[in-house]
């Protein structure tokens, strides 16, 4: 089923308004039966306390990842995943979650490389709908299993591996690092107040522009509107819509954040997510790195 897009989210001047939802418009139709709630924190106990009603859980660790290789799960995965959360290709999925829907953005990413597009996020996410208020429970809900049949996974279109990654850093096409300047400058290796996780180097890939992708935030936890965000990427970062752009963070959860103001936001066309990010390219043989600010 699909949904007329809220006019809170209209109102904000978004290219694709139809992505986001507001507090207001879940709060109206958390009862509908062709609605799929799904929380996806960082911190994966956080569901277990309070959550949305109707919500279930995605634990982006043990749901979205292969336990073997370090990779999404394949499309039996996929497809035993969503038969298990009771959607099909008639329902709509709402994604939100903690640290200003971070990890909601990063399962929204990984639903879309199988090709399922009638998904959205909660503007503000759990903070805002906390902050508010509003309804929280305890309660676990159970849907009919679904019939969904996936698509195979589509991993060129949204999808940037590190070979894609060093061509088009040779070719000098634009890179946005989202992550905090101390790890672009290569000050750090990882987040402020992070555990160590390994690196070897610090810094960042050359020709990449430095813009943390929470900037892309109101204090809120929901999004910026149109205006503010055009001139964070646009006038301070030098890209235009037509620009192929990558972006990359450290494993490619903070980087789905900003592929996602980009792509639905703001319009862009042609926007990959580096999900190998500064883990891979910071312990690879033979890829340049480097250190400073933003030239």
């Amino acid at each position: 089923m699909s949904f007329t897009p809220d006019p809170i989210i209209v109102a904000k001047g978004y290219a694709h308004p139809e992505v986001l939802v507001s507090t207001d418009w879940l709060a109206t139709h958390l009862a509908d039966p062709s609605l799929r709630l799904l929380e996806c924190n960082e911190d994966v106990l956080l569901y277990d306390l309070e959550h949305i009603p109707g919500a279930q859980k995605i634990d982006w660790h043990m749901h979205l990842n292969d336990p073997v290789e370090r990779d999404y799960i394949d499309r039996a995965g996929f497809e035993a995943l969503l038969r298990r959360l009771g959607i099909d290709d008639t329902t709509t999925v709402v994604f939100y979650g903690d640290k200003n829907n971070w990890w909601a953005a990063y399962a929204f990413w990984v639903f879309r490389l199988f090709g399922f597009t009638n998904m959205k996020l909660l503007d503000g996410g759990r903070a805002k709908w906390l902050a508010e208020e509003r309804a929280l429970t305890t309660d676990v809900p159970t849907f009919a299993p679904s019939a969904y049949v996936a698509r195979e996974r589509d991993d060129t279109r949204i999808r940037a591996y590190l070979a894609d990654t060093r061509a088009h850093q040779q070719a000098g096409r634009p890179m946005i690092d989202v992550r905090s300047p101390q790890e672009y400058t290569g000050e750090r290796t990882h987040m402020p107040d992070y555990p160590q996780e390994g690196t070897l180097r610090g810094g960042h890939i050359p020709g990449a522009k430095s813009v943390p992708w929470a900037r892309a935030a109101e204090a809120d936890g929901s999004f910026k509107p149109a205006d503010a965000l055009r001139a964070i990427y646009e006038q301070e970062a030098g890209l235009a819509p037509i620009d192929d752009v990558i972006t990359y963070c450290r494993i490619g959860e903070r980087s789905s954040h900003t592929w996602f103001v980009l792509t639905y936001l703001l319009g862009y066309q042609q926007v990959r997510n580096y999900d190998g990010s500064w883990t891979e390219w910071g312990n690879a043989v033979r890829v340049p790195i480097t250190t400073g600010a933003n030239p």
